[in-house]
């Protein structure tokens, strides 16, 4: 497996590994709480802070364990890296779109925040399941 692909799937589980501790924090809230007054902002900071973290710690752990392939990049490598993250940003228009209509409509900050984190999630995941999928069963541009 090429380290690219060690990538991918590290940030795949990666992101959704963190976003579902974040929603089980969020669902966890007090009693007579309602949703879009629980206290987010700490859960969904550490969420983000510790994704980046542990992302950083995980890049580093497979360059050392594949020290051969860590900084060999083919063309295929770059073009599947540049279709993943080309099909992935679509997303993140959709979560600004979201976040602005949100707050043209004065939604809580909550759910303008968690609409964004949302996209950006969604963003990451589908970037790597497209470079998964281009790894496992071949790349073809069209």
């Amino acid at each position: 497996m090429a380290a690219e692909e060690k990538r991918a799937w590290s940030m795949l589980v990666l992101e959704i590994g963190s976003y579902a501790i974040y929603l089980w924090f969020m669902l966890e809230r007090p009693a007579g709480v309602a949703l879009a007054h629980a206290p987010y902002a700490g859960a969904l900071l550490a969420a983000v802070g510790l994704s980046i973290v542990v992302s950083i710690a995980a890049h580093t752990g497979i360059a050392a364990f594949s020290p051969k392939e860590a900084n060999s990049r083919d063309q295929r490598d770059r073009e599947i890296h540049r279709f993943g993250e080309y099909v992935g940003q679509s997303f993140v228009v959709i979560g600004a779109v979201s976040g602005l209509l949100l707050a043209m409509a004065e939604a809580p900050p909550f759910w303008i925040a968690n609409a964004i984190y949302l996209a950006f999630v969604l963003s990451a995941v589908r970037s790597s399941v497209v470079k998964v999928i281009s790894y496992r069963f071949g790349f073809h541009p069209w």
